[in-house]
């Protein structure tokens, strides 16, 4: 079972990168991905509302295929970023929800405008999701995270991007932070191979996701990149960890593999 850690669809589309979730299944397809996790496109503010009920249909419509994450911007105002991840968690039944410090153009643990909805999300018993990219180190350091997930250790938290995202990558620092909060999992989408396959190795197979960012990338060829990357250098069972199961196991889609051997189920469980 493939399953991509990072997909973004809109509900309008207007040209360059943004695509529906029709145009993400047949990508799905080609690219010979089972599920998907699904956030919004990063639209102007008003229509994160709109955007995040698109997912949730989304859902509803293809619950084999979509596993819906909500979208939090709290410079739309800290009360109504509230409302919408309650709206996320509570109404949709999202698995997680997702701040993104660069695209929205916050600092992800502002005392004032972020951490409200952390402090919410970590009472819900489900997961966060954090861009942490080389396009905007300011705002989304990987230490930032790193003060978050210290402070909510019982709340699982997807790293999106490792540092990446950008010429430039902050690849150790995530590996450094990921060592040292065993609540984070990266998704490597968007982030160069040798960090990543060092992430791996560093970090051990079940710690690390596939993801692609499509559409800003093309899903099939990251697929095949990851194919490539891992090929020779982890068993096919680590393999499958990366390319699905983590995901799996963390959303509680599946048992866990019976083909993972007792080490790895020990260092997961």
């Amino acid at each position: 079972m493939i399953i991509d850690g990072d997909t973004h669809i809109s509900p309008l589309p207007t040209g360059g990168n943004s695509i529906t979730i029709d145009e993400l299944l047949r990508r799905m397809d080609r690219a010979g991905v089972d599920k998907a996790i699904t956030w919004i496109q990063p639209p102007y503010w008003r229509l994160t509302e709109d955007s995040n009920r698109y997912v949730y249909q989304a859902t509803k419509d293809h619950p084999d295929r979509i596993l819906g994450f909500g979208w939090a911007d709290p410079n739309c105002g800290v009360q109504y970023a509230l409302d919408e991840t309650r709206r996320c968690i509570e109404e949709y039944g999202f698995y997680g929800v997702k701040m993104n410090g660069a695209q929205n153009d916050f600092f992800i643990d502002d005392p004032k405008l972020a951490m409200p909805v952390i402090e919410y999300m970590a009472t819900t018993g489900k997961m966060m999701a954090f861009h942490i990219g080389g396009d905007s180190p300011e705002h989304t350091h990987p230490f930032r995270l790193a003060k978050i997930a210290r402070l909510f250790p019982a709340m699982q938290i997807f790293n999106v991007h490792m540092g990446g995202a950008h010429f430039h990558d902050f690849g150790n620092a995530c590996i450094e932070l990921t060592q040292e909060c065993p609540n984070v999992t990266i998704i490597g989408s968007v982030i160069r191979c040798q960090p990543l396959l060092k992430a791996v190795k560093t970090l051990g197979a079940n710690r690390v996701c596939y993801g692609s960012d499509t559409p800003f990338e093309l899903m099939h060829v990251e697929v095949a990149k990851y194919n490539a990357l891992l090929d020779g250098e982890v068993t096919e069972d680590e393999k499958a960890l990366i390319m699905g199961e983590n995901i799996a196991r963390l959303f509680g889609l599946t048992p866990l593999p019976t083909t993972v051997s007792a080490d790895v189920q020990t260092v997961i469980a």
